[in-house]
């Protein structure tokens, strides 16, 4: 096989409509993210679909009409802890591996909406972990930084996506391992309503809290695969029929959205988290929400009971006979973690389920009086070195925010948020009651388009960019740099003008700004910065500058023209010129 296509479409609705129209052909789209997946250095995969494989999926799909089926050709990856006919299931530890007779019920669903599963990916051992390094196969790399955690137990799953190898992933989540891996490599991350998403077929960790979960680089493609995954399924005791055709909420505006009181806030020494949540929490109010105080204690004490109480022997119970015959032959972490459970009694179990009833009263009663909540998905993220030096505090340290959602039955999403100054994304969870799944679906929709962030690591995004070339405050680090993170600012390249320009202090402020004017025979270069904005920010950001500035055309020292700030000639009549300074934080620097 032969790759054809360099670039794929955005969106699953933008490829679905590249079917329809011909302009792109099924096998050409499978090829290219096949061959991807093949090339990929993250340790994303464990097994693949072979060649033969795969082109009995395209043979089929060959055979039918795009239009016939919802997800046509739509190319997606499978933790390795949900069976897929074609491929052995390992959930994480080789001795453990064996060949399913059929599809999970989740699977199957996606398969006969012409959905292709490439292979099975990359998890922490039996589902037990949040940072993608307890695999014998080595640690999926975060997809933005290698020398980072991928976050788990779905770590491949959440990485093929953000790569773009594939448009959607199926992982598991019992205490975060959907929502996890979604902020660490800037995903969306649904963990809906318990029993949602069929269990039949999946490798259990803790049986009664497991969900299936789907992660995507946008909303609106959750939005395309809930509808089919979402089935009732009468094998399996814990599925529930869950309404995916429920009107989503399509706006945060009037809505009562709780947010963790500073006591309750825990970003673990991690300040540029700290930093984005407190932008975040700025964002619900610019989206019209009504921001209150929330009492997160009894959630925080209730999720201390997943890994401190017993419903770790859940996760014994759920590979018994195969832990007394191979115990040694799980990694050390989780042979620890797994045989914890062998001296919990009955009476620790009533015990903590009449303690989780408690607290199950308490959070519910808290959670009458709001819409629905927002916390940080995780309140720090680590280098893989250092998760490997410190495996189980660490990891405790990111379920914080996580570890209590299953064990109360909340349906949750997590969503990309911002970058910090690293370059390491960071993201929030939405979380409210059960049977909400499409409320949220909706309402992380509104959230993406006003963020317009990249999608996953790919650098693409929904909406059209722009460049604009700064000068003053609004440079990387001053003072009104937050006004281009407002419309998705990137920082592109740090540049110099044209040597045809002047530069003056002009009067007026704080916040002090400076004017840039055009001059051909006595200018000189100054240095600046060019920003790709999302383009329909940047109304927003001509309303935030005062006259006489503006935004025109201006050369820069190779000779290509850029939008940005420029001032009129009148302006610098009292002004200070500082074209001598060469740029504004040279200017800056003197009068400070």
């Amino acid at each position: 096989m032969t790759q054809t296509i360099q670039t794929l479409p955005i969106t699953i609705e933008q490829l679905l409509e590249g079917y329809v129209s011909k302009s792109m052909g099924v096998r050409d789209v499978l090829v290219s993210c096949w061959q991807a997946a093949q090339q990929d250095t993250h340790n994303a995969w464990l097994s693949l679909l072979s060649e033969a494989q795969l082109e009995r999926y395209i043979a089929h799909l060959e055979s039918v009409e795009p239009e016939s089926l919802p997800l046509y050709g739509v190319p997606f990856a499978i933790k390795d802890n949900i069976d897929l006919v074609d491929l052995p299931t390992t959930a994480g530890c080789e001795a453990y591996r064996y060949q399913p007779q059929e599809s999970a019920f989740v699977v199957a669903q996606l398969i006969a909406a012409g959905a292709v599963p490439l292979g099975k990916t990359n998890l922490d051992q039996f589902a037990t972990g949040l940072v993608g390094t307890r695999s014998p196969w080595g640690a999926a790399k975060n997809s933005f930084n290698p020398d980072y955690v991928s976050g788990g137990s779905s770590s491949g799953s959440a990485v093929s996506v953000a790569l773009g190898q594939v448009y959607f992933s199926l992982g598991t989540d019992t205490a975060g391992s959907g929502r996890v891996p979604a902020a660490f490599n800037n995903l969306y991350g649904l963990k809906g309503t318990r029993g949602a998403l069929s269990c039949s077929g999946v490798v259990p960790a803790c049986k009664s809290l497991d969900c299936v979960t789907i992660f995507a680089r946008s909303a609106q493609d959750i939005e395309h695969v809930f509808p089919v995954a979402c089935q009732f399924d009468e094998q399996d005791c814990y599925s529930r029929d869950v309404d995916s055709d429920v009107q989503p909420l399509e706006s945060f505006a009037g809505l009562k959205i709780g947010v963790p009181t500073c006591d309750h806030l825990e970003f673990f020494g991690n300040d540029a988290y700290k930093k984005q949540f407190d932008l975040a929490v700025e964002k619900l109010t610019e989206l019209g929400a009504e921001v209150v105080a929330f009492d997160l204690k009894p959630f925080v004490e209730a999720a201390k009971l997943l890994y401190q109480g017993p419903w770790v022997a859940e996760r014994y119970a759920a590979i018994e006979s195969f832990f007394k015959e191979h115990r040694k032959e799980c990694l050390p972490v989780i042979e620890t973690i797994i045989g914890g459970a062998e001296g919990l009694t009955a009476v620790d179990t009533f015990k903590a389920i009449y303690q989780l009833q408690a607290y199950q009263q308490q959070c519910d009663a808290l959670m009458a009086n709001v819409d629905l909540v927002m916390t940080p998905t995780a309140g720090s993220t680590y280098t893989i070195d250092a998760v490997n030096a410190d495996p189980i505090t660490l990891n405790s340290n990111i379920g914080y925010y996580t570890n209590f959602m299953n064990l109360l039955d909340y349906t949750a999403i997590a969503v990309p948020a911002g970058m910090t100054e690293q370059g390491l994304p960071f993201g929030v969870t939405l979380f409210t009651r059960a049977f909400t799944d499409t409320w949220l679906i909706g309402l992380a929709k509104e959230w993406q388009t006003h963020a317009n962030l990249p999608l996953g690591a790919t650098g693409q995004s929904l909406m059209p960019k722009m460049d604009i070339m700064v000068c003053g405050a609004h440079m990387q680090g001053l003072s009104l740099n937050q006004q281009m993170q407002n419309i998705g600012g990137e920082l592109k390249h740090k540049v110099k003008t044209a040597p045809n320009y002047r530069f003056y202090a002009l009067a007026g402020g704080p916040p002090y700004r400076p004017g840039l004017v055009r001059d051909d025979q006595q200018g000189s270069t100054i240095d600046v910065e060019v920003w790709t904005v999302n383009q329909a920010g940047v109304g927003e950001l001509l309303a935030q500058i005062p006259h006489p500035l503006g935004l025109g055309s201006v050369e820069l020292e190779d000779g290509t023209w850029v939008t940005g700030f420029i001032c009129e000639p009148c302006a610098t009549q009292g002004a200070t010129e500082i074209t001598q300074f060469g740029s504004w934080r040279a200017y800056m620097a003197s009068i400070n």
